[in-house]
């Protein structure tokens, strides 16, 4: 079975049942207004479940993600991480072009679909960044949760999903559609097409937790409460992404405060 076929309906399953959650989480009345806008400010009614959840994580980013991070980190170079890097975006390019679309963004559409030709092409497969570096065409990310955003769509309270990091219900529920929605999910069959899914998705995970091995641990070293800061921190980056300031090209939020 497809790695990514079982996990994306998990993912939608997962957003449904936290939603039916959330509107379960008592709201202060108003006749308490400090804790009305405590509530409000932090939109975090699950917050003790939350942050289960987040130690949860911590555990497994402990025993797995960090140790494979620092391991990939250690033994190859920067150059080579950096075009691991850049075929990882470049292979996201279907999906943010059809949210550029989805979104009435043809400008920013075009800018996505030549990237993908440049760099499939010239770029040997995604490796260089052809198409920034010699055509100053740079790249953007966008995905679902982005479209609902742009619909009118809130993201309702936040979440904290072990091994994807910061979410809330409409993100995850994105994050399960562009899983599904890629054509990377229908494209092939055999064993080899399944291992090269399964070679996308742990090296996913693995340039995404080096990616941020050093804010993380500047995070867990300054902060008194890294929990309301990484909460903090994805919410600011998340509305920067929806507002469309410049966000490195097809970096997902995941762990990244």
């Amino acid at each position: 079975m497809r790695l990514s076929r079982c996990f994306a309906p998990r993912l939608l399953a997962m957003a449904a049942l936290v939603t039916g959650l959330s509107a379960c989480a008592t709201r202060p009345p108003a006749s308490e207004p400090e804790a009305l806008a405590e509530f409000q400010a932090a939109n975090d009614p699950l917050e003790p479940l939350n942050r289960t959840m987040y130690q949860v994580n911590e555990g497994l980013d402990t025993l797995v993600l960090r140790p494979a991070a620092e391991i990939y980190r250690f033994f190859l170079p920067y150059e080579v991480r950096l075009g691991v890097r850049n075929v990882l975006t470049n292979l996201r390019a279907p999906t943010v072009l059809a949210n550029d679309l989805l979104q009435g963004q043809t400008e920013r559409a075009g800018r996505t679909a030549s990237r993908f030709v440049i760099n499939s092409t010239l770029g040997l497969g995604g490796i260089i960044d052809v198409a920034d570096r010699g055509f100053g065409i740079r790249g953007h990310n966008e995905d679902f949760g982005q479209t609902l955003a742009a619909w009118g769509v809130q993201g309702g309270p936040y979440l904290f999903v072990p091994g994807l990091g910061p979410s809330n219900p409409r993100d995850l529920f994105g994050f399960g559609v562009d899983a599904v929605a890629s054509p990377w999910f229908w494209v092939g069959q055999g064993a080899a097409v399944e291992a090269l899914r399964y070679s996308r998705t742990g090296a996913t995970i693995v340039d995404t937790r080096e990616g941020v091995i050093d804010t993380l641990d500047d995070i867990n070293r300054t902060s008194l409460d890294p929990y309301t800061t990484i909460r903090s921190g994805y919410r600011q980056r998340r509305e920067a992404e929806i507002r469309n300031e410049l966000v490195p090209a097809g970096r997902r939020t995941g762990l990244t405060p």
